[in-house]
């Protein structure tokens, strides 16, 4: 049984290093705070935080698995899939951390960055989690420090009442998966492991009881991808909580939830080895339409920028799951399906990341962050505007940005699998995007405000962040193939046979 108590073997440190390592460096932030001078304390700390990670990002990168592994007694799966996705949780911290630095609205010491790491390694863990025991441990150590995060806003309503909804949103969601976790222990004979649980419910007869199991833990995933319908918490938490961390979550966290969600579903019933499997792809389109449709509608009337985003990341949400419902319909190329979804998860976290760093920056600056603060921005800063435009245009799908490339590798697996009425769906609520995406970007170059003539600072960390992403988002058209190309072998270590 995956989990139990079993020889241990030192080389399994490796396997997991990049954890290990983001672990010390969390240790490193919080004593150099308390060695360091209170004047250089803000800056410095962010960027040694943020230096720390992206040094781990290389290491990461350089100790690419060679070959699929299970370490710690099974508990821990490392291959190719967890190596992209631990690419993704920790480049998407490093430029929090960034973005945080002139976050000056709010009181940051070494604890929000320490938590930022601790986070990451959560993170990196669900996406390698091959136990029920280590889905539960790293899916609630993730959410509680997104619980903290959310609510860092020292003296801020807003913020408090973000971490309050998003805590107690989040623990009956909790409470719901791990009752659901239980019934597939039971129903399994006992069994923690994946591949022990999915040879365990092979039985036909269990196909209603593992239904409703698969359905309780589904609850879990989808808060976590802010899924319809218990995408509710996200525009008041993305609202009130601080600006960076309202792009960590929508981004680091959607994508971990993504990631732990089509490793469970697809190793403890995996397509064609399992009756109750042949529910997934019927369960998955009515989320994913209207997980789109309703937060696509719901985006059109917001005025402000942030609950926009948020609503928006819903819709992107549901968007990303037609390519995990065609994943699961797909019984003979899974691995190009797969490999859209991680694409699509990598590219949107690289948007969603810059266009919450312009509007932090604009709430910091201008004073609020609804749709008029953005007026006259392509005047005021025509750099940071168009970061934001092309984070916006990216978002919708259009060419050449890299969200169109992403769009149609996610879409057409669907198409393959004779799933035409979903992406027909997808394809309208795209058409919708227009509108709210691109009142934003009329309001910065259109629009007229007396401020049009004040010049407006764009702080380094900041400035860096919008620069590297949006070029990112521009060359990702031209240079994708390497990308997908990854994506396609992670997909293949995920799906050995």
């Amino acid at each position: 049984m995956a989990g139990s108590f079993v020889e241990f073997n030192p080389a399994e440190f490796l396997g997991i290093l990049p954890e290990i390592l983001l672990l010390l460096w969390s240790m490193v932030v919080l004593a150099f705070d308390l060695v360091s001078g209170r004047s250089l304390r803000r800056r410095t700390l962010g960027l040694t935080a943020a230096i720390g990670m992206i040094v781990i990002l290389v290491v990461t990168i350089v100790s690419r698995p060679a070959e699929s592994q299970t370490l710690l007694g099974g508990m821990i799966r490392n291959d190719l899939y967890t190596f992209v996705f631990r690419i993704i949780f920790i480049a998407a911290g490093a430029l929090t951390c960034l973005v945080s630095i002139d976050f000056r609205s709010m009181r940051i010491g070494s604890e929000y960055y320490a938590i930022i790491i601790f986070t990451t390694i959560a993170m990196s863990l669900m996406a390698g989690a091959n136990d029920l025991i280590m889905l539960f441990l790293a899916t609630e150590s993730s959410s509680l420090s997104l619980y903290l995060l959310a609510g860092f806003y020292r003296g801020n309503k807003l913020s408090a009442e973000a971490g309050t909804k998003y805590f107690i949103f989040g623990a009956v969601a909790s409470a719901v998966m791990l009752f659901g976790l239980s019934l597939f222990y039971g129903l399994s004979g006992g069994a923690t492991g994946y591949q022990a649980i999915a040879r365990a419910l092979l039985n036909p007869d269990l196909r209603v009881p593992v239904s409703f199991a698969a359905l309780l833990v589904l609850v879990g995933f989808a808060f976590k991808t802010s899924a319809f319908p218990f995408h509710f918490w996200a525009p008041d938490v993305y609202q009130g909580a601080p600006t960076p961390i309202s792009g960590y979550i929508s981004t680091a966290s959607k994508a971990a939830g993504f990631a732990i969600l089509m490793r469970f579903l697809f190793y403890t019933l995996p397509p064609g080895t399992s009756e109750a499997s042949l529910t997934w792809a019927a369960l998955m389109q009515p989320l994913a339409i209207l997980t789109m449709v309703i937060g696509g509608l719901l985006a059109l009337v917001q005025n402000n920028v942030k609950r926009m985003l948020a609503y928006s990341s819903v819709a992107q949400a549901g968007y990303i799951l037609v390519g995990v419902t065609a994943l699961a319909a797909n019984q003979f190329n899974r691995a190009e399906a797969l490999a859209a979804v991680i694409f699509y998860i990598a590219t949107y976290m690289l948007t969603n990341i810059c266009a919450f760093a312009v509007v932090g920056l604009v709430s910091e600056r201008v004073g609020g962050d609804d749709i008029q603060h953005f007026n006259g921005l392509g005047r005021r800063a025509p750099y940071l505007a168009l970061g934001m435009a092309a984070a916006l245009v990216s978002l919708l799908g259009a060419p050449p940005l890299v969200g169109f490339v992403a769009k149609l590798l996610i879409f057409a697996p669907a198409i393959g699998v004779n799933l035409v009425a979903l992406v027909v769906i997808a394809i309208i609520m795209v058409l919708v995007s227009v509108v709210y995406y691109l009142n934003v970007v009329r309001a910065m170059y259109v629009e007229r405000t007396e401020r049009d003539a004040q010049p407006f600072h764009v702080p380094a960390p900041t400035g860096a962040v919008v620069l590297l992403t949006a070029v990112a988002i521009a060359l990702l058209t031209i240079v994708s193939p390497p990308f997908w190309n990854l994506a396609i072998e992670a997909a293949q270590a995920f799906f050995p046979g």
